[in-house]
């Protein structure tokens, strides 16, 4: 295999762009959907547990899929994987269109979810692979930009679409999108690594995977039976004893499916942690803010959807920027501001969750993208930058995976909390909401308020 220099070219623009697209389209689609929860119900005739799978089954299958990408790129060409991803997620996004029942249309989500599982990890592995060390934390945040822009989009998108044509043409305008970024792709996508043939570790697979479905079935439970039930105590058993049997083998294997000694570096463990914590309220955010807004406030979904548009916007746009920070006067500047950030966001939604109109849902989710595009991005980049470069696949399978299952397991509690302050049997559907979802801002704040104390133990080690 011929040496590939590391530089800026048309062909790794081009690539960053195609995998960043179906990266994109995924999160838009998550995102837009959120919005047509409550159209959903009535027309599905489901209820608030169930409609949610349609987020939660989309991050578990990412969150099963993307631990394989490090093994997927040892074994395969990068551009046979972008293919394969992408047509999935056309495959996916035609039978959503067409689903005429919600578990159809489940699985449409979840066939969209494995093309998006193999893409995501591809666009960071290609930036890892070919971006010059200097220029590493800038198009870390073109990255972070591509994908971060789709919660700015998919709110006022999906409610806007859904509002003039249904919700069914969230999934039709994207084909031709991605119709165009499977020939950027296909021009751009590059070979730089020799590919290998290893055998694929299924056991060590299968551990992860029964220990991740035990988590998110054990969240979703919970919201109708609590989570000191038998079932749902049960379920959180058995995925605590499925990872630690996932670790034991991981570490005895010759090719396990993630080098988890990589969790080794507290660096990297702690930063991932930060990500972790992220997600998590991110996606807590946006199941609460649109459901809140139209149930409690009377908004429209359309109107819901744009209350994260400013936000987003300007939060993605400053991605890029607190990577030039970073790659500048180092990491601890623009982490803190982020984490800081995300804290006053949650609390902020937490003292004014009874009394939010328009201005406060945007200016106080302002602070959240702010803080997000500041943390994220340099969280990860210093996380990866501190292992040695053998490790850096799978440390960004680590911290991919991470992300959706925070993400899942996010959707997953602030439901539960919503769900049943909803069936209490006391108070109005609206006040209800309210106080349920009250409940789920203060868990966010309390997170928030972890990734800070995280930061403070990454200054007492002296690592960032």
């Amino acid at each position: 295999m011929d040496f590939v220099e590391k530089k800026i070219d048309l062909k790794l623009i081009l690539s960053v762009v195609a995998t960043g697209i179906l990266s994109f389209a995924g999160v838009v689609v998550e995102m837009a959907m959120n919005i047509t929860f409550p159209t959903l119900i009535q027309e599905f005739r489901i209820g608030t547990s169930t409609v949610q799978w349609l987020t939660t089954g989309y991050l578990l299958m990412l969150a099963l899929i993307i631990p394989t990408s490090s093994w997927m790129k040892k074994n395969f060409k990068t551009k046979n994987l972008f293919c394969t991803a992408m047509t999935l997620f056309l495959c996916g996004t035609l039978l959503a269109l067409l689903a005429p029942s919600f578990w159809l249309l489940l699985a449409g989500r979840v066939i969209q979810g494995i093309g998006t599982g193999i893409a995501l990890p591809l666009m960071f592995n290609i930036v890892l692979e070919q971006v010059p060390e200097e220029n590493m934390g800038f198009m870390m945040g073109v990255a972070t930009l591509i994908t971060a822009m789709a919660p700015a989009v998919g709110p006022s998108f999906g409610g806007a679409i859904a509002t003039v044509f249904g919700w069914r043409m969230i999934f039709a305008v994207l084909i031709p999108v991605l119709l165009i970024a499977f020939a950027f792709g296909i021009i751009g996508i590059r070979q730089v690594s020799k590919v290998e043939r290893t055998s694929f570790p299924l056991m060590n697979w299968a551990l992860l995977a029964i220990s991740f479905s035990g988590i998110i079935f054990a969240a979703s439970f919970a919201s109708e039976m609590g989570w000191l039930s038998v079932p749902v105590m049960a379920l959180l058993f058995i995925a605590a004893v499925a990872l630690v049997l996932f670790y034991k083998n991981s570490v005895r294997l010759e090719t396990p499916l993630v080098d988890v000694s990589a969790l080794k570096d507290p660096v990297f463990t702690l930063n991932a942690a930060v990500i972790f914590l992220n997600q998590f309220i991110c996606l807590g955010l946006g199941f609460l803010m649109p459901n809140l807004a139209q149930i409690s406030s009377g908004y429209t979904a359309f109107t819901a959807g744009l209350l994260f548009l400013p936000g987003c916007v300007i939060g993605a746009a400053l991605s890029p920027v607190s990577g030039r920070i970073m790659d500048r006067f180092g990491a601890r500047i623009p982490i803190l501001t982020g984490d800081i950030l995300i804290f006053t966001s949650a609390f902020c939604f937490y003292l004014f969750a009874g009394n939010l109109n328009i201005k406060t849902y945007i200016g106080f989710y302002l602070f959240f993208t702010i803080g997000q595009a500041f943390a994220v991005g340099p969280s990860m980049t210093t996380g990866l930058k501190h292992l040695p470069e053998a490790l850096n696949t799978d440390g960004n399978a680590i911290i991919n995976t991470m992300q959706q299952l925070a993400g899942a397991i996010g959707t997953s509690v602030v439901t539960t909390l919503v769900a049943a302050a909803q069936g209490n049997g006391m108070g109005n559907l609206a006040e209800n909401t309210v106080y349920g979802t009250k409940s789920a801002f203060a868990l966010l704040a309390v997170l928030g308020m972890a990734m800070i104390g995280i930061f403070m133990m990454l200054i007492r080690k002296k690592s960032i």
